[in-house]
């Protein structure tokens, strides 16, 4: 499975970013679609995931602000990022699990500035 992410930048603090990741390969399922980030001098780190089922699950830091959404149609990962904070600057990765393997996209950097 290959994974392109998008939509990262810079932002202000309070602002909004969208970010996209679209799968292609072969594409099992169930499998569960999310995105993780890595700070700088931090491990990389569980944001949002969503089963193929529809069941979300965020972290604590990220809980109410992001929203995370799949569109299966599209093989596509969504990540809504709402009230941005300084402390969201990251490289975000998309990831995709099923029962056999685990894939990472490249990696889109987002900058909240304050």
């Amino acid at each position: 499975v290959q994974l392109q992410a998008s939509g990262g930048g810079l932002v202000q603090a309070g602002g909004s970013l969208r970010l996209s990741c679209a799968a292609s390969g072969i594409i099992r399922r169930p499998n569960i679609m999310g995105w993780y980030r890595q700070a700088p001098g931090k491990q990389r780190e569980l944001v949002a995931s969503v089963t193929s089922g529809g069941s979300a699950n965020y972290a604590d830091p990220v809980k109410v602000r992001f929203t995370v959404s799949r569109d299966d149609n599209k093989n596509t990962v969504y990540l809504q990022m709402d009230n941005l904070k300084p402390e969201d600057t990251a490289v975000y990765y998309c990831n995709l699990k099923d029962f056999r393997s685990e894939s990472w996209g490249q990696g889109t950097l987002v900058t909240v500035s304050s």
